[in-house]
């Protein structure tokens, strides 16, 4: 999947979890200052992340997500084959 494909497959997640407004939406969004998402929303996307993907972030890389562009890259580094 493509960065961009992804970045839009996150933006519908979240807009769907957590009944956000896609248009306003953007890479620099913050999931907790302007999108309000808590600790317990954080976790509960962490989990359908893992659901959808098959790939488990690991708690150092999801403790430095803050915005959706943080989600987009951290989800690059885990479905992206190893070379």
């Amino acid at each position: 999947m493509s960065r961009d494909a992804l970045y839009i497959w996150v933006v519908d997640l979240l807009a769907e979890m957590f009944e956000l407004d896609k248009a306003a939406l953007t890479p620099q969004s913050n999931l907790y200052a302007d999108l309000d998402i808590d600790s317990i929303d954080a976790v509960d996307l962490a989990v359908k992340l893992k659901q959808m993907t098959g790939k488990r972030l690991q708690p150092e890389v999801f403790k430095t997500i803050r915005t959706i562009n943080d989600v987009v890259d951290a989800l690059v580094g885990v479905t992206e084959p190893a070379v």
